[in-house]
């Protein structure tokens, strides 16, 4: 069982998290004004790195807090955690 560190709550076991997709996506500013092409771009077009990527996740069974992780995807590792609205760390791949 993998071990993810919430900001607030410290490590626990990963069945208590959600994952919520990349992080730092902005809202569009005028959501009604985009086409639809422009639209289901935002909704189902996100990156897909090999290494480190920035994403979003919700501590689901305990505090119920949404924070960042950098995770590297080629191992599933856990680089770095972080509250929301704050910026990536710099990590090391």
């Amino acid at each position: 069982m993998q071990l993810i560190t919430c900001p607030w709550c410290g490590p626990r076991e990963e069945v208590e998290f959600h994952y919520g997709g990349q992080a730092h996506i902005a809202y569009p500013d005028d959501p009604a004004a985009l086409s639809d092409e422009e639209w289901a771009h935002f909704v189902f077009f996100r990156d897909n790195p090999k290494g480190p990527f920035a994403e979003r996740w919700s501590h689901a069974v305990g505090c119920r807090r949404w924070f960042n992780a950098v995770r590297d995807t080629r191992t599933y590792q856990f680089l770095a955690v972080y509250p929301m609205g704050q910026s990536a760390p710099e990590v090391a791949s």
